[in-house]
């Protein structure tokens, strides 16, 4: 379902993304809307599948996860079976964040969060043991200067 977005939409759309638990009232009152017509709106937008879930932010480094990398993915392999397994395998690791099918000179590129350098090793030798790669070339963070910023509306 295809929801056109008016300039009503976007500002509750901003106000659930600075901040996922504000109330309806709260967020009426933000965007000079009665309580009722509000949740009419958060209803259309969440059965429009725009919204696709309320989450919060984690600081990473509070829950020990110190290194951040991203993993750059080259493949010799592009069948459908061999990108069905490959999908499996890596979203069955939970310290992968972030998975792209990308263009360029790489065909996937990972962001993985690891407590440190021996950890991320681990994972790349789970990642490497189960599936085979052509290329893989990983960077490691220093540090985070924008991350998880809002989606601009």
């Amino acid at each position: 379902m295809t929801h056109k977005l008016d300039k009503i939409d976007r500002q509750i759309l901003k106000c659930l993304q600075q901040d996922a638990r504000l109330s309806q009232r709260e967020i009426s009152e933000r965007v000079g809307l009665s309580q009722n017509a509000c949740w009419r709106r958060l209803k259309v937008l969440g059965e429009s599948g725009l919204i696709k879930g309320h989450t919060i932010r984690l600081d990473p480094a509070e829950i020990g996860l110190n290194l951040t990398v991203f993993v750059m993915i080259r493949t010799r392999h592009h069948s459908r079976e061999w990108l069905e397994q490959f999908r499996k395998e890596v979203s069955d690791i939970p310290n992968v964040i972030d998975f792209y099918r990308i263009a360029g000179d790489y065909d996937y590129m990972l962001k993985i969060m690891a407590e440190d350098m021996n950890a991320f090793d681990q994972i790349y030798q789970q990642m490497i043991d189960k599936i085979d790669l052509e290329t893989v070339t990983s960077y490691m963070t220093m540090e985070a200067i924008a991350d998880s910023r809002d989606f601009p509306l």
